[in-house]
């Protein structure tokens, strides 16, 4: 199991970064999809459509736009 350290550390070489185009509002969907390699229209929708349920969505949202580092930081 690798420490906690080392995952963090990893996180940019994994690709979980916020990208500087084709960003909406903070680029968390943008970066979702590429590390997903997925559509970020996709990603949108399906968090669109997550609003619709109760939980914590928005704060998720917030969490991950603090949490991934920008794409000249990782």
């Amino acid at each position: 199991m690798p420490s906690l350290t080392n995952t963090r550390s990893n996180v940019g070489q994994r690709g979980l970064v916020r990208p500087h185009r084709g960003k909406l509002i903070a680029g968390v969907a943008a970066g979702l999809a590429r590390r997903f390699n997925v559509s970020p229209s996709l990603v949108r929708i399906v968090f669109l459509a997550s609003m619709l349920l109760p939980g914590p969505q928005i704060v998720a949202y917030l969490a991950l736009w603090i949490v991934m580092p920008g794409e000249g930081r990782a």
